[in-house]
């Protein structure tokens, strides 16, 4: 088997769309069927939990690095904008975001908890789509704080100002 490349290193940080904020502790070969797969052991310090993912299947993960402040920003700004109306069918609604977390944009992610967040000043979420948004917030406060090097009481003031502008 060639020498795989891997894209990231040891000790960086790296979003894992829909689990969070992780940092990459090593890079393993795990044997399966006589080959080394190497393996990037990421740490999730949100849920104090280590995944183990193929380096091969990361990208088809939607695992990626940290955006860089621009972006982080882009987001932040985009939290304040006006936006489309969403579906009132919560089911509906509810996949769509799900669909958009899976992709894991800092954008993507920015654009469900302005949705969502409107959507509750309307009328109250259902449990899923609440535990959407949530997640949705806590991955969005951990990648913003990580790239631009704020702490995340810091960047939920950021969030929640931002989001009460409009």
């Amino acid at each position: 088997m060639s020498e795989q490349v891997t894209t990231f290193q040891i000790d960086q940080k790296v979003v894992y769309p829909s689990q969070g904020v992780g940092k990459i502790i090593a890079i393993q070969n795990k044997k399966f069927k006589d080959q080394a797969i190497p393996y990037y052991v990421i740490y999730l310090e949100v849920s104090d939990m280590t995944v183990m993912v193929p380096t091969i299947k990361a990208e088809e993960l939607g695992i990626r690095a940290i955006v860089p402040q621009e972006e982080a920003q882009r987001a932040l700004e985009l939290i304040g904008e006006t936006f489309e109306p969403i579906p009132s069918d919560w089911k509906l609604r509810y996949q769509m975001n799900l669909d958009l977390l899976k992709k894991g944009s800092v954008i993507d992610i920015a654009t469900i908890v302005r949705s969502l967040y409107h959507r509750s000043k309307i009328k109250e979420l259902p449990i899923l789509e609440r535990k959407l948004y949530d997640s949705a917030l806590k991955l969005l406060e951990d990648e913003i704080s990580f790239s631009l090097g704020k702490n995340k009481e810091e960047v939920e003031a950021l969030i929640f100002a931002r989001l009460e502008a409009n």
